[in-house]
């Protein structure tokens, strides 16, 4: 096994727990996303950042919604001792449980967390910490499949049905499948910055940043083979973050009209060529700010915003901080 592959067992002094419950008919997919996110977070030392335990309601076997079982060792004790907790989907202890039949044992042990804890869940795991009461009063989103079934069942939640994931204070919820990945992402960047986070998202094949507020159901047909994709554009694009990029040079780049090329680029990427770049220059500033010395006005030319007012003004849109902040949270020591 390559060295950067390998799983060693050293860990940072005081490694953040993370706590995934497995409660029956958990979907495998979603349990495995915390421990791979998490477990391979490292700093520069190559120590582990995370310490990552499964637990259930009762130790033993737990039956999944696939055609195996698996064997968790810990009991519910796990989750008041964690710093982060995470409640995968399960399609028994989910949409079929919006009766409010949450085990008493599991109500009470979320209900009893200290307020510091972070409580998260994947996909329809957010019917769990809806039954506990924790979404009362808050933000939170599911599957676009279940958001309406879960706004009926519980109206005291505000829920934002096209969204990856949102973040209300401690409790964060995401969409499915995939847009675990991306909430795992998000908590080890606000964790431990985008460098760490990026390394894991490399680790693990998959983009280093989706913002949480795009949507999480968009429709995009595969292109007939004889259709050209605006990936050139987006590679060429990236590689002039720090000049003036506009949409009719994109366009050229990949051999299409204005119009053409928008919509295409809508199909692939979701978004606007416009909100990407922006997106783009907004991740590039981030990793300036965070591992550089440069002044706002240098990462500003740097990222194409051309004005430390015009990076500040977008970063404040996007995270809800000044640069300024941003680096003192963030950056490098």
């Amino acid at each position: 096994m390559r060295k950067d592959l390998a799983m060693d067992d050293e860990y940072v002094s005081n490694p953040h727990r993370v706590a995934v419950l497995a409660q029956p008919g958990v979907i495998p997919f979603e349990l495995g996303i915390p421990a791979r996110i998490f477990g391979i977070a490292r700093d520069e030392a190559r120590r582990h950042l995370y310490r990552v335990t499964t637990c259930a309601v009762t130790p033993g076997p737990v039956a999944t919604s696939a055609d195996f079982d698996i064997v968790v060792n810990h009991g519910l004790e796990v989750l008041a001792q964690s710093d982060t907790v995470v409640v995968p989907a399960s399609y028994e202890q989910g949409p079929a449980m919006t009766g409010g039949a949450l085990p008493e044992v599991l109500k009470d042990a979320l209900c009893g967390l200290p307020t510091t804890t972070r409580v998260a869940s994947i996909c329809i795991g957010s019917f769990v910490l809806a039954a506990a009461g924790l979404l009362n009063g808050r933000r939170a989103t599911t599957h676009w499949t279940y958001t309406d079934a879960f706004s009926r069942h519980y109206p005291r939640i505000t829920v934002d049905p096209d969204v990856l994931f949102v973040e209300d204070g401690n409790l964060l919820t995401s969409a499915g499948v995939a847009a675990g990945i991306d909430l795992c992402l998000h908590m080890v960047r606000s964790d431990h910055g985008s460098e760490v986070a990026n390394r894991v998202a490399r680790s693990s094949l998959v983009p280093p940043w989706r913002d949480g507020g795009q949507a999480q159901y968009i429709e995009r047909p595969v292109p007939e083979p004889t259709q050209t994709s605006t990936a050139p554009a987006r590679e060429w694009a990236l590689r002039r973050l720090g000049e003036p990029v506009t949409l009719a040079q994109m366009a050229g780049v990949a051999r299409m009209s204005v119009r053409t090329f928008s919509r295409r680029f809508v199909d692939e990427v979701g978004l606007t060529p416009g909100q990407w770049l922006i997106g783009q220059r907004i991740d590039h500033a981030r990793r300036l700010l965070e591992s550089t010395d440069r002044t706002t006005d240098q990462i500003a030319r740097d990222a194409g915003f051309g004005t430390a007012a015009s990076m500040r003004r977008h970063l404040h849109a996007r995270l809800g901080v000044s640069p300024m902040a941003y680096r003192r949270t963030f950056g490098r020591d």
